[in-house]
């Protein structure tokens, strides 16, 4: 097992199983990130649909080798729009999240693919069953807002 940043010991096991979304604790909230690294992708959503485009053009802290942000803790003193995602305001954002993002798939009443690293043990799997974004982004400083539409990627269903 390769090292992971987000902190699992110490949690009940299965515990999105156990409990709602909202009695989670912050650690279990944490946990569940399966370190995909599609939430710190640019979007673009069509006006007239509502539909959500996720492109490859990462936000400028986005580490594609880590599949996370370079500055999580601190990220708001460089991009004071990121999102908080959080189990009050879920109801808000899970129509922007990515189809294989466990916070959105438990919101939905769906459960965790068997690569998610809560039931794998493993956070490598995201990677090994090409859902994450390692390696496959261009930062957001390189492209320009108006060539995004060039960058969009498909998502699995």
């Amino acid at each position: 097992m390769t090292d992971d940043p987000i902190k699992r010991e110490g949690l009940a096991p299965r515990f999105w199983e156990k409990k709602p979304i909202n009695a989670l604790s912050d650690a279990e909230w944490e946990a569940l990130c399966d370190g995909c690294g599609k939430c710190c992708l640019n979007k673009i959503e069509d006006e007239d649909t509502g539909r959500v485009y996720l492109t490859r053009v990462a936000c400028r802290l986005f580490d594609d080798s880590t599949c996370r942000c370079g500055q999580y803790e601190i990220r708001h003193q460089f991009v004071p729009e990121c999102i908080v995602l959080r189990p009050d305001n879920i109801d808000q954002h899970a129509y922007w999240m990515p189809r294989t993002c466990a916070y959105r798939l438990l919101w939905q009443g769906k459960p965790l693919p068997a690569w998610h690293p809560l039931l794998s043990g493993d956070p490598e799997t995201v990677h090994d069953a090409g859902v994450s974004m390692r390696h496959r982004t261009v930062p957001e400083f390189e492209v320009s807002e108006d060539d995004w539409e060039d960058h969009l990627i498909e998502e699995p269903r």
